[in-house]
């Protein structure tokens, strides 16, 4: 995959200078040690230029780690630590950043070898706050050279994200289709993340397609689509069209990012696009998705960007899908019921029409777009890529700004279970504990669109730190309540 940022953490310790230096010398070298016997040494450096103890020493480690390339900072508090230097460190670093403390090591050590990082946390969190500095702090941060090592690996793809969204640029074209209010997408929101957006006409990108008619690089990626398809390959006479639109897409986001180093797409694909290209581009939108460039339907702009940060959390392929019909009950009685741990309203199906990478489905065939075919001639319907969607565990999440222009985002653990969908498109039977709930007092009630990023794998965690990092109010980021935990909306006597 590419489009996606590469992280080096910069580690610099700090210690308060009525307290032995040795103690954050020694604490900082076991950390490191720790980190690169099980993590390795990519993308980790460790400031030797000194402890910071006072503002000279902050300048002097914040000019190391800038000249090393860091884009990422975890700042060490090897003992209580100075709360001004080093809180003054975190807002002169432009990237993100993270505060860790040590743990006493030894019972038999508490004179000399006690450091009371566990003290010094509060007073750098309090100054934190009072700086108006944003940083990260695990759950619980205080810990040994190994578990702090730990803490730092779950920051990856945390800081990851942030670097990625303050180097994106969204690009889209055309209004959302008609009766899409759903995909309505305030851009302030955008900006306030560092986030740039460039709206297109479907017409600009019309042109820029038929301009790459002929283009002697289709060929090569015709053969690319053919090996990927294999026996799925169901309309080879449109793969030629399809590999024209990729190139146009491709050397649109080269032109066109300007001087930010990450893109991201929100394209039409109906109701004149079919029509006017001749197919659907579902199949190119699944290719650049798996080479790291999400590109979302219906010019569905938060739904790109929600992609974009799972990608990058998830650092794989990702997906963006319709929250589209219930199970049927005879289906689920045959297929699911005393064979998975579920009800059937904690069970529905995500669909699209043909947008799932191919590496995310159990078996792909190119076809034309059914739902479309029933208003259209069959012809330029062609284009999606249809399959039953891997069975695994996913995180079913998105990021939204409301009208009003307000934040706010859901996250979900559940799982695609392994039953034939008997059904079209790229489509899934996913199972979310106690989704019949979260679908009437998150999802409904948060007023979310019917479009839901997925990522493969459970990265909850990762994601709500995320979240809360950017600015989205812990209050407004919804997650599927256990069974007991009653939502704020939620009748108390729903069961009566």
């Amino acid at each position: 995959m590419n489009n996606m940022p590469e992280l080096k953490i910069g580690v610099v310790a700090v210690s308060r200078d009525c307290f032995p230096e040795s103690l954050s010398v020694t604490r900082r070298a076991n950390l490191m040690k720790a980190y690169t016997e099980k993590y390795g040494e990519e993308g980790i450096y460790e400031c030797p230029i000194c402890i910071v103890e006072s503002e000279i020493h902050m300048v002097q480690a914040l000019e190391d780690i800038k000249a090393a390339g860091c884009n990422a900072l975890v700042v060490y508090l090897g003992n209580f630590g100075p709360e001004i230097s080093e809180t003054l460190l975190a807002k002169h670093f432009e990237g993100p950043k993270m505060f860790i403390a040590a743990a006493e090591e030894r019972g038999d050590n508490l004179v000399q070898g006690r450091g009371d990082a566990y003290c010094g946390m509060l007073n750098a969190s309090y100054n934190l706050k009072l700086r108006n500095v944003k940083a990260y702090i695990p759950e619980y941060p205080v810990g040994d050279a190994q578990e702090c090592a730990d803490m730092i690996h779950e920051f990856a793809p945390i800081a990851r994200a942030i670097v990625g969204l303050s180097e994106l640029k969204i690009i889209s074209f055309g209004p959302r289709p008609l009766n899409f209010l759903a995909c309505n997408a305030p851009i302030k929101q955008l900006y306030n993340l560092g986030v740039e957006i460039e709206e297109n006409s479907e017409l600009d990108l019309f042109e820029a397609f038929n301009k790459h008619a002929g283009d002697e690089r289709i060929p090569a990626i015709v053969k690319e689509m053919e090996a990927e398809l294999g026996a799925g390959n169901k309309k080879p006479e449109i793969l030629e069209k399809l590999a024209q639109y990729e190139l146009t897409l491709k050397d649109w986001i080269e032109a066109h990012k300007g001087y930010r180093k990450y893109v991201a797409l929100a394209g039409k694909c109906w109701p004149a696009f079919q029509t006017q290209f001749g197919f659907v581009p579902c199949y190119v939108n699944s290719r650049l998705t798996a080479q790291g460039i999400p590109v979302s339907c219906e010019v569905d702009i938060y739904g790109a960007l929600s992609e974009f940060i799972g990608t990058v959390v998830s650092n794989d392929v990702v997906t963006l899908l319709d929250i589209n019909n219930s199970v049927p009950k005879d289906m689920y009685e045959e297929d699911i019921q005393g064979k998975y741990d579920y009800t059937q309203q904690d069970t529905f199906m995500g669909f699209h029409c043909g947008n799932t990478a191919s590496k995310k489905l159990s078996f792909c065939e190119m076809k034309y777009q059914m739902i479309m075919a029933r208003a259209l001639p069959e012809e330029v319907t062609q284009g999606t890529l249809e399959g039953d969607i891997v069975p695994g565990d996913i995180t079913f999440y998105r990021l939204q700004s409301t009208a009003d222009n307000r934040l706010r985002a859901y996250i979900a653990h559940g799982e695609v279970l392994p039953v034939a969908t008997r059904s079209f498109g790229g489509i899934g039977v996913f199972a979310i504990p106690e989704m019949g709930r979260f679908y009437r007092h998150v999802l409904i009630e948060g007023g979310y669109p019917h479009h839901g990023a997925v990522a493969f794998g459970h990265h909850g965690k990762a994601l709500f730190e995320v979240f809360k990092y950017i600015g989205v109010p812990v209050e407004e980021i919804g997650y599927n309540q256990p069974a007991g935990v009653r939502y704020p909306t939620e009748n108390p006597w729903r069961a009566c």
